[in-house]
């Protein structure tokens, strides 16, 4: 267990927002907060997830709701640690740590807002590996744990427990309606997780990966050297078109933001375009009518001058943006990890083809 300090709050902003693929709501706002709490002497310990007991139960917390919307409304950092109270009091029992369901954008901070109201640690592991819309987009799901129960709190102190459901896909359908009367924003605390499920189907150790891809971007912008090339290094990723901005069509629906963008070449990619889907995260990539990368493989969109990720809620026209991809958490590459985040359970009836080749 380690204690982390002010800048690694700051690295993980900048690695957070690039594994969240577009989504995952911006960290600004968690930032924000975190910055107050640690002005005020609050820390907060990150514990890696093989110090977990078997019987240890941890918290598993995100904000859901659309990108937009989490953007536009400020959210007090109580929230995130009453929907861990909330779930707390419902099962009888006290949580010996928290971790977050995604490690991208600001749903990878808010366990650290929960842990700081909470005098409880951080576990460094997520279910995700990166950022996902849906419930049962989990290494959870994957791994047939249950998917209850869930409470959901909303800014105005409105707060639900869900007891039961038949599937994951019917938690998604019920939160998600529950959230979309909330107004598209909710603070949430997931089906409960024991110590031992975390270390077989949590992904290990995203916490410190996203803060050192935080630093390894500021190191390189302090070098004034490439921070995308250093962004690459760190995690073997791949360059796949650089240029500008051209089309962005976005609407909120459903609880979900949902659009496309088109990037018009520059550079090594002039006269050539690529346009990306995204619901929530960016989730494929299309060159000339054929599809370039998908989910789960992490497509990011950055800012070519800084490295730093650009959000489905924030593209604009005229933004410089370099387009990469991440390699995908083992776990989401079977046959069944592809049935739970494969483009098809996106809608699009084309087959996943990893852009590495394997």
């Amino acid at each position: 267990m380690r204690q982390l300090s002010a800048e690694d709050i700051e690295a993980l902003a900048v690695g957070a927002w690039i594994l969240g693929t577009g989504g995952g709501g911006s960290p600004y706002h968690a930032l924000l907060n975190l910055r107050r709490l640690y002005n005020d002497g609050v820390r907060i310990d990150l514990m890696d997830p093989d110090e977990l007991g078997d019987d240890d139960a941890v918290a598993v917390v995100s904000v859901m709701g659309a990108p937009l919307v989490i953007l536009e409304r400020l959210v007090d950092s109580r929230l995130i640690a009453r929907a861990v109270s909330a779930m707390e009091e419902h099962l009888g029992r006290k949580f010996k740590a928290v971790m977050a369901v995604e490690i991208g954008g600001g749903n990878g901070m808010q366990s650290l807002l929960a842990a700081a109201h909470l005098k409880i640690p951080v576990v460094d592991a997520d279910a995700m590996g990166r950022a996902y819309p849906e419930a049962q987009m989990t290494s959870f799901a994957v791994g047939d744990l249950a998917p209850y129960p869930l409470t959901s709190i909303d800014p105005r102190g409105n707060e639900v427990i869900v007891g039961n459901t038949a599937s994951w896909k019917w938690m998604e359908r019920v939160s998600r309606k529950v959230c979309t009367e909330f107004g598209s924003i909710a603070a949430t605390c997931k089906a409960p997780r024991r110590g031992v499920e975390v270390k077989k189907w949590g992904i290990p150790r995203t916490t410190s990966k996203a803060i050192n891809l935080g630093r390894a971007v500021a190191e390189a912008n302090r070098k004034h050297v490439d921070p995308i090339a250093a962004i690459l290094e760190a995690e073997s990723g791949k360059r796949l078109f650089s240029g500008k901005v051209i089309e962005v069509e976005r609407r909120t629906t459903e609880g979900f933001l949902r659009g496309r963008t088109v990037i018009e070449g520059l550079g090594d990619d002039r006269d050539a375009q690529v346009e990306i889907n995204f619901q929530n995260e960016w989730i494929v990539v299309w060159r000339d009518g054929r599809p370039v990368v998908s989910t789960p493989e992490l497509i990011c969109v950055l800012d070519s001058e800084s490295g730093e990720a650009i959000g489905t809620e924030t593209i604009r026209y005229g933004q410089r943006a370099t387009v990469i991809a991440l390699p995908a958490s083992p776990v989401f590459l079977s046959p069944r990890g592809l049935d739970h985040v494969g483009p098809r359970a996106f809608g699009y009836d084309i087959d996943f083809k990893s852009v590495f080749g394997s």
